[in-house]
């Protein structure tokens, strides 16, 4: 009912349980730094218990948990292994809306009433960001392209940004109108990227096709290119955060880029993010 040596598996995880100040003395903590660098000042007194995609069995046990909280989509195949150390919890699906495995993760970690303030919260978050958006909000369409080693993927409504964009009643392209994850584009499906405003991301973009694409002759014909509205975006919170802190973070994106000027007619420290 009230665990007190918690061990997080995952990105999500992480956040979700450092948003709702439980005791968390393990997670992949160098993964963390490395992909969501937003948590780096919550780490400490927090135990590396290796990667994401290979938990350290030794390193698990040596923190004695009274809970272990991952996903069954990232984790199945090791849940005997970690329900043999402690209670092992895991959500179906890193995939589902973000708020059910949230809401999931507070009821486990005997905190449901610090959860539902939290999504509170972010609908009030959600609610300030329509306001400052005003008609914008009904005519503007979003993409999220994002690069990686071999493939340029669109995320589409059934990710943790296309949920957020969801939240939100920001609108996709036609063609991206879609209630999957995501979709994988060749230069030749470029066009398939184009809306009012194109998100660009990625992660190893060393290793990844983005200059050729961002250079490409058929780059330069879409609409938000030739208006000026490509954003480079944040791969640690829009796309890698997963949880409930990232995803006030990029609302707070949303509005620095989409109305700025409502920051500016806020405060002097709103106006200097929003720039």
């Amino acid at each position: 009912e009230a665990p007190q040596r918690v061990v997080v598996l995952d990105t999500g995880e992480v956040d979700n349980a450092l948003a709702l100040g439980a005791p968390v003395v393990g997670a992949p903590v160098t993964d963390v730094l490395n992909y969501q660098a937003y948590l780096s000042d919550q780490l400490e007194g927090i135990e590396d218990t290796g990667t994401i995609s290979e938990p350290n069995f030794e390193a698990i046990l040596a923190l004695d948990p009274d809970l272990i909280i991952g996903s069954k989509q990232r984790y199945e195949a090791i849940y005997p292994q970690l329900s043999a150390i402690a209670p092992t919890v895991f959500t179906e699906s890193l995939r589902v809306p973000w708020q059910s495995n949230f809401l999931f993760h507070a009821d486990a970690l005997g905190k449901s009433e610090e959860g539902e303030a939290l999504i509170e919260a972010y609908d009030a978050h959600i609610a300030e960001l329509q306001a400052a958006l005003g008609d914008a909000l009904d005519t503007t369409t979003i993409s999220i392209i994002r690069f990686r080693p071999g493939q340029v993927r669109l995320y589409l409504k059934s990710s943790y940004i296309g949920y957020i964009l969801q939240d939100v009643g920001l609108s996709r392209p036609e063609s991206q109108n879609e209630d999957v994850f995501s979709a994988e584009i060749s230069m030749e499906e470029m066009q398939l990227a184009d809306a009012d405003y194109i998100f660009v991301t990625g992660y190893d973009v060393e290793d990844s096709e983005r200059e050729t694409f961002l250079n490409s002759p058929l780059w330069q014909t879409l609409e938000a290119v030739q208006n000026g509205h490509v954003v480079d975006i944040n791969d640690d919170t829009w796309i890698a955060g997963l949880g409930i802190q990232a995803a006030n973070l990029v609302l707070d994106d949303l509005q620095a880029i989409l109305a700025p000027e409502s920051l500016a007619e806020a405060t002097p420290e709103a106006t200097e993010a929003a720039n």
